[in-house]
């Protein structure tokens, strides 16, 4: 839990007694390798700090390996289906536990009971949001703008733990072509 604190405190000092306020509301929850966090269907009701593991936004498919992968998250990243916690409506898309992911979640109900009491909360949603929304825009302007072998090059400078952590067949589906794409391209680089 030390790690969150850390984290928020890069970007602003937290009071001893607005940490002890949302501190108190977190939650550690565990999930095994390839299990849901939040299914299809399913309403998101936490935002969430990894502690340990690595999570996979991915939209199912009837043929598992035509599953579309469109993000990750990591230790010491904030993780949620965001749109579906901040609508209240049920996700569109998954989010699993691509390794076995350990995390520190906050409920709805408990972040905008800490919105209303602390100046930390809201901090910690702001920053939260802009770093989802960051990430989200980075990768749409990408797919716009790049060619997939500059994708795949982009990744090595850019979130170097994803190359190295993650099973290629999830990094060709990232970056947008099939795995025998992407074999071409790493050939054409190597």
């Amino acid at each position: 839990m030390v790690n969150i604190r850390e984290y928020i405190e890069k970007t602003v000092a937290i009071s001893d007694e607005d940490w002890q306020l949302f501190s108190s509301k977190l939650e550690n929850r565990i999930f095994k390798k390839k299990s849901a966090i939040v299914s299809v269907g399913e309403t998101e009701n936490y935002i969430s700090f990894i502690e340990e593991g690595i999570a996979r936004f991915l939209i199912p498919k009837e043929e598992k390996e035509k599953d579309i992968t469109f993000g990750f998250c990591f230790k010491n990243e904030f993780v949620s289906a965001y749109d579906s916690f901040l609508t209240r409506k049920p996700s569109l898309y998954r989010l699993e536990a691509l390794t076995e992911v350990s995390m520190w979640s906050i409920s709805y109900e408990d972040l905008q009971e800490v919105y209303e009491k602390s100046f930390a909360g809201n901090v910690i949603g702001r920053l939260s949001s802009e770093r989802l929304f960051l990430i989200k825009s980075k990768r749409e302007q990408s797919l716009l703008n790049e060619t997939a072998e500059e994708r795949y090059l982009n990744l090595f400078t850019e979130r170097p733990k994803l190359i190295k952590e993650i099973p290629l067949k999830y990094i060709a589906s990232y970056i947008g072509v099939t795995a025998q794409a992407l074999s071409r391209i790493r050939k054409r680089i190597s």
